[in-house]
């Protein structure tokens, strides 16, 4: 037998204390690190914040990426997703963000970003730099109106309400429309829908703001003779027989942009880790939201006390593609259900010409001048540089990477083409804008 030498008592003592130093040093780090030092080092700067929404279908990405873990996945588990009384009181709560009791962003209308950037809608014309991250949704919002004109069964032809408009105000009545902010999308599809049927809406017709909860209440008791909001407000209306859908606004614009997922531009530069976690938390929501198994479940988790306390008869229906337009008009398995994430994320992408198209539209309503720079506040605001790292980040593959979706069509024909928003804007039959 050969012996193995023992080394020095002194030596295996040193190795021993070492070994035990090492162990100590290392379990102190991962007390004070939990995930590791690399980990720690390369996740989120935060562990989430506060984050808005209105009681509108559109925001169901925000809720079920709270209800579902995906923010906790990405390293946001303390995300605040909290509602808001109206477009109004987001926009105020943006203004003074976490830091004083406010949000850092949320679930707004597209529109709002360009509008808060530029201080257009913010007190004393205060800029607010905002940030687009991706697109929430697509479609499945709608006008409809007063069972007064129940005898018109207006549908995409807003034409035959011009004369029954008239003859209401001849008799003294006041002409209202509702939509729910200034320059957002309700009031572009509203005014883009009465003009092309001969009606000007800042001549003809009031266009009121109301928040989108409050609507169907206001048409019972008669404030208003037509609106333009999302689901689930307008199937709540011909489930209560108050009016009628004369269209959903993917038959306007079919796959139009509608929600966004809008943060201030300083809670993103400071925290840039964090924004790309919940921009991949809510992306994954967005894909679970756009399958037709999760459908039922989405409707019965954002109808909710603590979410929109709403039925979820007045949810599922729209979301599915099934469309009671009342009056005994029905449509089933259409294609104008809520798109939320698209193939390839195509859906959930912020292409640039579409933030084009909005304002070129308020161009068209006075929010902005004819002289005004599109393309510079689109490329200030739109950051889908950030969306295809989180796409990819994600292994999405078949990700969008172009500027532009195409051209564009409307129901009546009229075509955008985001190389020429100025054309767009010659061709429109009301409110021409002379370039």
């Amino acid at each position: 037998m050969i012996s193995t030498p023992r080394a020095p008592r002194s030596t295996r003592r040193r190795f021993l204390r070492d070994v035990a130093n090492t162990a100590a040093l290392l379990a102190a780090a991962k007390a004070a690190l939990p995930a590791g030092a690399f980990a720690q080092g390369a996740g989120p700067e935060v562990k989430g914040t506060k984050l808005g929404y209105i009681a509108l279908t559109d925001a169901s990405p925000l809720i079920i990426a709270k209800e579902k873990g995906f923010y906790d996945k990405h390293g946001l588990p303390d995300m605040d997703i909290a509602k808001q009384a109206s477009w109004g009181a987001t926009r105020d709560n943006m203004a003074l963000g976490t830091e004083r009791n406010g949000i850092d962003g949320g679930h707004i209308l597209r529109p709002k970003t360009h509008l808060y950037a530029t201080g257009k809608v913010m007190q004393n014309n205060q800029p607010l730099p905002m940030y687009t991250l991706l697109n929430l949704n697509e479609d499945c919002q709608a006008i409809s109106v007063s069972n007064e004109y129940k005898d018109l069964k207006i549908e995409k032809d807003a034409s035959p309400l011009k004369a029954a408009f008239e003859r209401k105000k001849a008799q003294g009545k006041e002409l209202t429309a509702a939509m729910t902010f200034p320059g957002g999308t309700h009031d572009l599809w509203i005014r883009y829908w009465l003009a092309a049927g001969g009606i000007d809406p800042d001549t003809d017709i009031k266009v009121i703001t109301v928040p989108p909860p409050q609507m169907v209440a206001n048409m019972k008791v008669g404030n208003m003779d037509c609106f333009c909001v999302g689901e689930p407000w307008n199937e709540q209306l011909v489930n209560q027989n108050i009016g009628y859908t004369a269209l959903t606004t993917g038959e306007l614009w079919f796959r139009h942009p509608e929600k966004i997922l809008g943060m201030r531009a300083d809670w993103v530069d400071k925290s840039p880790r964090a924004a790309k976690a919940l921009m991949m938390a809510v992306m994954e929501a967005q894909q679970w939201c756009d399958k037709p198994e999760n459908k039922d479940e989405m409707a019965a988790i954002i109808g909710r006390r603590q979410w929109f306390n709403v039925p979820v008869p007045d949810i599922i229906g729209r979301i599915k593609g099934d469309i009671n337009y009342g009056l005994g008009r029905t449509a089933k398995g259409t294609n104008l259900y809520m798109k939320f994430w698209g193939e390839g994320g195509s859906t959930s992408y912020p292409w640039k010409s579409l933030d084009t198209w909005f304002v070129t539209e308020n161009i068209r309503w006075g929010k902005f001048d004819p002289s005004f720079d599109i393309k510079a506040l689109v490329d200030k605001t739109n950051r889908s540089d950030l969306w295809i790292e989180a796409a990819k980040t994600l292994g999405v593959s078949g990700i969008p990477t172009a500027d532009s979706r195409g051209v564009e069509t409307f129901f009546d024909g009229v075509k955008f083409d985001p190389a020429d928003p100025m054309a767009y804007l010659r061709a429109q039959r009301i409110k021409r804008v002379t370039v």
